[in-house]
């Protein structure tokens, strides 16, 4: 007799991976891989160091797997342990960004390119996206993570505050200026795109 993975709680998959089931844990990676790594992609604005950071992220849940709540909402839990690995990832680029200005300035190395993605020119609403969510990724940690886990994750209001241990009004004020934030900066680039050179 098979098991059903897709049926059982979260509390239950936990449980079971830790008892060493690993079609426990790999239904757990199937629930929740998206919504982590559209996390992290908002976070750094880039897909191929949100990927890294996903698989960072489930590497460090399974070994924190035997701390987690079962009364507490897995993806809840999977997104703390991601936004602590998107700021492990901005603190080593920040590293590698003083790094790289040293060396290049020292004439003994040379600059560390920018990851940044490239852009697909050849699909409108795709550039858009990744310009939107770039522009996410500058946003200042404090305002970012609410406002990501709100308006990208779907997290309630109240479910942000407590995630993030702070009351749900300054949630609603975070929000409301990485919003204004957003917008002013959206709108500089686009009008530094349509001045002509």
């Amino acid at each position: 007799m098979s098991v059903d993975w897709s049926t059982l709680s979260d509390g239950d998959l936990a449980a079971l991976s830790l008892a060493g089931r690993q079609p426990a844990f790999a239904e757990i990676l199937r629930r929740y891989r998206t919504p982590i790594f559209r996390v992290a992609r908002a976070w750094t604005g880039d897909a191929d160091e949100a990927l890294d950071i996903v698989q960072e992220s489930f590497v460090a849940a399974h070994r924190a797997l035997a701390r987690y709540d079962r009364d507490r909402a897995m993806q809840a839990w999977l997104s703390t342990i991601a936004l602590n690995k998107c700021r492990d990832w901005a603190r080593r680029r920040a590293v590698r960004r003083f790094l790289s200005f040293g060396l290049h300035h020292a004439g003994q190395g040379e600059a560390i390119p920018d990851p940044a993605a490239p852009i697909d020119d050849a699909v409108a609403d795709r550039h858009e996206l990744d310009r939107v969510i770039r522009t996410i990724a500058t946003l200042p940690d404090q305002l970012k993570t609410p406002l990501i886990l709100h308006a990208i994750e779907g997290l309630a209001q109240a479910e942000v505050a407590q995630l993030l241990g702070i009351s749900a009004k300054a949630v609603e004020t975070r929000i409301y200026r990485a919003r204004a934030q957003l917008s002013e900066k959206l709108q500089r680039s686009q009008g530094a795109k349509d001045v002509p050179a």
